[in-house]
């Protein structure tokens, strides 16, 4: 049975570029542009693992992965998080270790190669 990746990002071209390459390598990509639809698909979907981005305009990457956590069904799900933030925006700082606290499985910085990534995915859900 293919794994079943739900990438979540407000950026089409990355989700697509991402899908295109997991679907090479055999993988179902699942495709949500928002943390509020993120959520809702990972509910229902339970995908075998979750790409985050940590900017999206409805619902931050922190917030849903603070839910995600939460649930007990949901909190085992392999969790990689994104993000183009370097250091902080405004008051909000965000670093490495936002991802990791938040028991990120991996946490890379944008632009990130698609082909690392979906390495990286890879040897996750093995």
């Amino acid at each position: 049975m293919s794994k079943r990746i739900l990438v979540v990002d407000d950026d089409p071209d990355l989700v697509e570029a991402v899908s295109m390459l997991l679907e090479a390598e055999g993988m179902t990509p699942l495709a949500a542009y928002g943390g509020v639809e993120g959520l809702a698909k990972a509910r229902e979907e339970a995908p075998d693992l979750i790409v985050l981005d940590v900017m999206m305009p409805d619902k931050d990457g922190y917030a849903v992965a603070k839910e995600l956590a939460a649930d007990e069904t949901l909190s085992k799900i392999p969790l990689i998080m994104l993000t183009a933030v370097v250091d902080h925006i405004g008051d909000t700082h965000y670093s490495h270790s936002d991802g990791k606290s938040l028991v990120a499985d991996d946490y890379f910085q944008k632009p990130v190669d698609p082909e690392i990534l979906v390495a990286r995915i890879g040897e996750l859900v093995r």
